[in-house]
Formats: structure tokens, C-alpha cells, sequence
């Protein structure tokens, strides 16, 4: 397994749900950039556990330990090593998963994958608890686009069949991008949000869970990032949304609505506006090509149900090698979409950071 991902600027995860610490590693750091903890912890804070009855019980606060590669609030040029320590394991909950495989989960998967050496509890490696240091790496991120003047933010788009007001593919004011990011269940339309925490309280009631859709958007973002095939705008970000557990769809502008559209319909014509060339519209998302056309670049991620649900199910006993049944215990989200919006701005972030650094490498 290689946890390191990047091209110019890469990031080495570590760590298991239910073990001492998890972490990350961030190495290519340029020398010299002031980061400010405060909003490091106000991101972290967004994803952290235990803060409403939306979310798992399971309390941390998520605090980043920086060990090494930060110095008199700058960085130093050498691998930042960011830990986060785990102080609120209830490991016993997880110890017929050695056992029962959840289904939906990666249990049987990560068995197979480790021959048995996986740690099983709380789904150790594979568990949501490591895109803690995701957004740790995508705060990081966002402060080094900021010196570019790009800002990155996300809302829920949709939670089950509720749908919140989608973002205007023109773009929007900075401000209220980053208005959204403050609130404590980002969505632009207030009504439909408070529809969507009625629906995840009913599934939490229902011993089920729910799942849903993240919109991000980048602005002012310049024309000419990325690279056609293997390295575009689109494939870098997508490997980096699918490497986020429950991620399992990604769309960027149109994306699946492309194939009910003409090309009269589907092209986003140019112009000239204020010496600048733009477009008209933007059903692509601000990436064509794979490189960016100076539009804001504009995706969603849908992200399935929570796997782990209070519900008697059908499943497997390794050790019988037969049939059996699992009703899962312990702690978890009915809905980890509230959840994942700092986790997909922070892998949207890091990747843009990491293309307009190459970029500038091939401007010289």
C-alpha cells in the first residue's frame, strides 16, 4: 500500500481510527510560508466528531500537534509532520468485526487485501477518521492559494432526495463563499438545510443512515493549469476525491447532465470582457481540456450511506466460514455528509495547489 499522494507537494497519511495517533506527513513545502494555526483549528474543527446529535457520539477535538517543518510561523522547507491524537476509542465495540464483516464496509475487503493483519476496529486504515488529516493538509493548502488570491469552498447540495440551492457555475461574491464555510451546516438555502437535519435525525431514528451530495467551487483560478490525459485538472482532483472513504461519484460542471445536452447547447461560447477572454457560460466547469479556461472550476462528489447502521443484516462468519446475521454497536454518523464538506474542499484545494505549482514550473 502507498499512502503518499502528490506531484510537487505530496502527503503521506498514517494511522488507524482506534490507534494512538493519526497523522500526516506534508513534504515540498516551499520555505517560508506563514500559516496561522487559529484557522487551521477553526478547519479542523469542521470535521471533527461529537458535535451535534447529527453526528457519531464519539468525541476528539481533533488538536494538530505540527512535530517537525514549522518554525516562528513559517514553514521551513523540510516534511511537515502533523499529528492528531485518538482519546476516544471504544475499541471493544468492534471486536465481533473480526470476526462478522459489515456489509458496505471494507471489513471483508481489507481482510482479504491483508490477509488478516488488518486492524479491524472502528475499520482501522479505511475508516473516516483519517480524512481528519486530509483537512489538516487542505487548511495548509488554502492559505498557500489565498497568496494566489484562489479561494475553495463547498456546501451540501443534497442530503436523500432534499435538494439545497446549487451554486451559480458563473461564480459568486468571495464573501459569501466563505460565508457558507462558516456556518455549522453549510448550505446556502437555510430551509432546506433544516429539512435535511429533520431527515438525517429520521434515519438516525430509523437505525439507518442517508447519503449525499457535496457541490465545491474554486474562484479566480488562472486559465492555462493542468494538462491534457493523465495529469488533468479533472483526473488529479477525482483520484484525490475517490481516496476519500464513502466518495463514490464525481461530476465536474454538466457532468452526467452532458448526455442529455446538444453541442449547441453543451458549448460555453467566448468572449472578451475587460480585455480578458471568458465565457458565456460554464457547463464545463471551468476545465476543458483537462486545463483550466479562467471560468470557476466547479464539481460534486456524492457520497454513499454510512455503512454502519444499527439494523440487523445479513452477512458472513469468517471463522464458521457460514451465514450469520450482524447488528452493528458502537458510534457512528447517520449522515457523513455534514462532514465531509472540509474534507472535499481540502482535497480540491490541495490539488490545485499542487497543479499551479507545476505550472509555474514549466512558465520559467
Amino acid at each position: 500500500m502507498s499512502g503518499v499522494f502528490g506531484m510537487n507537494i505530496k502527503m503521506s497519511i498514517y494511522g488507524e481510527s482506534h490507534g494512538r495517533s493519526i497523522g500526516v506527513v506534508l513534504d515540498g513545502l516551499p520555505p517560508g510560508l506563514a500559516l496561522d494555526e487559529e484557522a487551521i483549528a477553526r478547519e479542523m474543527a469542521r470535521r471533527a466528531p461529537g458535535q451535534s446529535a447529527l453526528t457519531t457520539a464519539r468525541k476528539e477535538s481533533d488538536a494538530v500537534e505540527i512535530q517537525s517543518g514549522f518554525f516562528n510561523g513559517y514553514t521551513t522547507g523540510t516534511p511537515l509532520c502533523a499529528r492528531i491524537a485518538n482519546s476516544d476509542q471504544h475499541s471493544r465495540d468492534y471486536s465481533i468485526l473480526q470476526d462478522k464483516m459489515r456489509p458496505g464496509h471494507a471489513d471483508y475487503a481489507g481482510h482479504v487485501r491483508y490477509q488478516g493483519f488488518n486492524d479491524y476496529r472502528g475499520g482501522g486504515h479505511f475508516s473516516g477518521r483519517l480524512t481528519a488529516p486530509l483537512v489538516f493538509a487542505g487548511a495548509v493548502a488554502k492559505q498557500a492559494l489565498a497568496r494566489c488570491g484562489v479561494i475553495v469552498g463547498a456546501h451540501i447540495l443534497r442530503v436523500g432526495d432534499i435538494e439545497d440551492a446549487a451554486f451559480d457555475p458563473m461564480g459568486m461574491a468571495d464573501a459569501e463563499l466563505l460565508a457558507v464555510q462558516a456556518k455549522a451546516f453549510p448550505v446556502l438555502d437555510d430551509v432546506a438545510g433544516e429539512k435535511m437535519q429533520r431527515r438525517i435525525l429520521q434515519a438516525k431514528g430509523d437505525l439507518n443512515s442517508v447519503g449525499g451530495v457535496v457541490e465545491a467551487m474554486a474562484l479566480h483560478l488562472p486559465a492555462g493549469v493542468g494538462a491534457p490525459y493523465f495529469d488533468s485538472v479533472e483526473s488529479r482532483i477525482s483520484h484525490g476525491l475517490f481516496s476519500v472513504p464513502a466518495v463514490k461519484g464525481v461530476e465536474f460542471g454538466d457532468g452526467f447532465g452532458f448526455a442529455g445536452l446538444t453541442g449547441a447547447e453543451a458549448n460555453d461560447e467566448l468572449h472578451y470582457e475587460n480585455g480578458e477572454v471568458r465565457a458565456l457560460t460554464n457547463h464545463n466547469g471551468g476545465i476543458t481540456g483537462g486545463i483550466t479556461n479562467g471560468m470557476p472550476l466547479l464539481l460534486r462528489a456524492a457520497l454513499k450511506p454510512t455503512p454502519s447502521i444499527s439494523r440487523e443484516q445479513r452477512t458472513v462468519s469468517l471463522k464458521e466460514k457460514s451465514d450469520t446475521t450482524l447488528t452493528i454497536t458502537g458510534r457512528h454518523d447517520p449522515c457523513i455528509v455534514q462532514r465531509a464538506v472540509p474534507v472535499i474542499e481540502a482535497v480540491v484545494a490541495w490539488n490545485l495547489w499542487d497543479l499551479i505549482l507545476e505550472a509555474k514550473k514549466w512558465e520559467k
